[in-house]
């Protein structure tokens, strides 16, 4: 095909791919609710800041930020806020923090939060995550099979605290 029959580009690059959605129900927390709204505030407030439109540069980090609001605000729209303290402290529930006595004689503390509010390095876990799963519904003394790639590991649940998130 002749050069002269395809669109000329206008300088913009193509479009970003969306950001993935989860296909599981969005249960947040309270203080997860707060992130997410945290994030989408400092979305756009950096959108604000940039000014000039006549940039690439710019206009590829505003592509960047549209992307990244439009998730954001579908997290936000599609959140169902659990409130741990309303939760029965008799099972692990999300919200929870759970210690458990692993195999190694080990103690581990994890909370169960949403997708968005998980953090491995602060405990938090995603409640859709194979140890959460092997939790919830758990109780005191209750021993559960934590299913992993490495190796099936026995697990002990020692204690459960409702609304036990930390800031």
């Amino acid at each position: 095909m002749s050069r002269a029959f395809v669109k000329e580009s206008d300088g913009d690059e193509e479009a970003l791919p969306e950001r993935p959605r989860s296909p599981h129900i969005n249960y947040v927390t309270p203080h997860g609710l707060t992130l997410l709204h945290s994030r989408l505030n400092e979305l756009l407030a950096r959108k604000s800041a940039l000014t000039d439109l006549e940039d690439l540069a710019s206009r590829q980090q505003i592509k960047a930020l549209e992307r990244d609001l439009r998730y954001y605000q579908e997290r936000i729209e599609s959140a169902v806020l659990i409130d741990p303290e309303m939760q029965s402290q008799d099972r692990v529930h999300f919200g929870a923090t759970v210690e458990v006595l692993d195999e190694d004689d080990a103690v581990l503390k994890f909370t169960i939060v949403g997708e968005d509010e998980a953090d491995v390095a602060q405990g938090k876990i995603s409640w859709v995550s194979p140890l959460a799963r092997a939790l919830l519904n758990a109780r005191v003394g209750d021993a559960v099979t934590w299913r992993r790639p490495a190796g099936d590991r026995q697990l002990e649940i020692l204690s459960i605290q409702k609304g036990g998130l930390r800031a």
